[in-house]
């Protein structure tokens, strides 16, 4: 398959082709960076330290999901919800592991995926999203009786907060009590806060250094705690999954389809 990387000079972009040049059932097709980016005109090989490829930056994103089975997108929720446009317009599956995003966002995520296969997820991590079935299962069998709190660390360059994968845990934990995450949440203490409400699914952000990504679920109950912890060590985790799905995404219908899909779980 031709995979295409928009934001390619990016950490997570450069991972990305950095993964696609060595993998075996897949071709770079090329990478696009925003209008006055350094890396314009750079060799995607040279850019991420390997043999020069012939393939220059670019920043025509139209042109790259013209050339492509499949683009991969970790830029930011306004750059994705543009891509999800090009790949309507050119029926190129997207694959999108873009944090920050809101509900208009996933909106009109869901109408470009009537004309293309997207796939769409706050952490491209395998373990992260066995994780996430985990939490539903736990929360559902736990019940309200035991308080759930989401705790998660990165690095001090992340921007959104909650983390996009925090928010898929407690996305997780509502579906297994059969709430709406939106109407538990509590995302901020500052204070005299007063007790803890019951049924609230907490979240706690930390920031520092240069922490790829640690995220636990928190089950504390009477006499009890249960925590269901993930740790990120590289951000090769993140890409290798991308590239899972986008292979996955061969053949496949128009739709809006999750990592769960993609792994199986769902």
């Amino acid at each position: 398959m031709k995979i295409g990387i928009v934001g390619c000079a990016g950490r997570m972009g450069r991972m990305l082709v950095q993964t696609v040049l060595v993998c075996e059932s897949a071709n770079l097709s090329g990478g696009t960076e925003h209008s006055g980016s350094n890396a314009l005109g750079s060799d995607l090989g040279a850019l991420v330290g390997l043999e020069p490829t012939g393939l220059m930056v670019s920043d025509d994103a139209r042109a790259l999901f013209s050339a492509s089975d499949v683009v991969i997108d970790f830029t930011t929720p306004m750059a994705s919800v543009f891509h999800a446009g090009l790949a309507a317009e050119t029926g190129t599956a997207l694959v999108i592991g873009t944090t920050g995003m809101g509900a208009d966002e996933i909106t009109r995520l869901s109408d470009a995926a009537a004309a293309a296969c997207i796939v769409q997820a706050g952490n491209m991590s395998v373990g992260v999203n066995l994780l996430s079935g985990l939490v539903e299962q736990v929360s559902a069998i736990l019940g309200a009786d035991y308080d759930i709190e989401v705790v998660e660390m990165h690095h001090r360059h992340k921007v959104d907060a909650p983390s996009g994968t925090a928010l898929m845990l407690g996305e997780a934990a509502a579906a297994g009590r059969g709430v709406h995450l939106d109407a538990v949440s509590q995302r901020v203490r500052d204070g005299h806060t007063g007790p803890r409400n019951s049924g609230d699914i907490g979240f706690a952000t930390l920031r520092g250094g240069d922490v790829v990504g640690d995220h636990s679920v928190i089950f504390a109950g009477e006499g009890e705690r249960l925590e269901l912890t993930h740790k990120a060590a590289s951000r090769s985790i993140f890409a290798n999954g991308a590239i899972r799905a986008a292979l996955w995404t061969k053949g496949r219908a128009a739709g809006l389809y999750s990592m769960k899909q993609v792994l199986g779980f769902d």
